[in-house]
């Protein structure tokens, strides 16, 4: 019995772990709640969580906030540029579903709308979690999210759908998530974590690149 509850047991790393993720979960919801601080947020959010998939996290409060402040200006940049996007995306749709009533040039401008729209998804999915690996600037690190996300269709589909997912269970079936409870303790952060065990992957790839080069 002792040994199930020694610090260095499984189920101690384990629920430390969950600790851990709980307040990777609390650090980004406060400080996402001023919206402009969104970019700093999410790319925090992913650097501390690629960290604790690596296996080298230090301190949890002190790996998130390093990220944020040192990636802030860039990543509220990029924030905005990707809101930009959006609304454009946001508008192309109202346009078309509104005020387009030829349902042939409808249907085509809508079929273009959903294929660029997932192509903008699989990029963006990987936006924040580059910029919280390379050191870029904010054109290539746009730029090099859109071509990640192009050659590793796979990786991007397994984001986006896990993501989908938890968004389509909590809207229809938000007894599963306590109600809003589960986001509120370990929602974000989870899903963090799991998404990091496939920007992993990917990025290995162009790591060891960079360091052979």
């Amino acid at each position: 019995m002792p040994g199930i509850f020694a610090a260095d047991s499984a189920l101690m790393r384990t629920l430390t772990r969950i600790a851990d993720v709980m307040i990777l979960n609390i650090l980004f919801i406060a400080t996402s709640l001023p919206i402009v601080t969104i970019g700093a947020s999410l790319t925090a959010l992913n650097a501390t969580a690629l960290r604790i998939v690596a296996g080298n996290d230090h301190s949890i409060t002190r790996d998130y906030f390093t990220a944020f402040r040192r990636d802030f200006r860039q990543s509220t940049v990029i924030a905005l540029l990707l809101a930009a996007i959006g609304g454009a995306f946001a508008a192309w749709y109202f346009v078309v579903t509104q005020l387009v009533t030829d349902a042939v040039l409808q249907f085509v401008l809508l079929a273009a709308w959903y294929v660029l729209l997932f192509i903008a998804a699989t990029s963006i999915l990987f936006v924040f979690p580059y910029l919280a690996t390379f050191d870029d600037t904010t054109r290539d690190v746009l730029r090099n999210a859109r071509l990640i996300g192009l050659r590793h269709p796979l990786a991007a589909l397994a984001v986006l759908s896990i993501t989908v997912l938890a968004i389509v269970v909590t809207v229809f079936s938000p007894q599963v998530t306590g109600y809003g409870l589960f986001w509120l303790l370990i929602g974000f952060g989870g899903l963090a974590v799991v998404h990091a065990v496939v920007f992993t992957r990917v990025f290995a790839r162009y790591t060891a690149a960079a360091v052979a080069a």
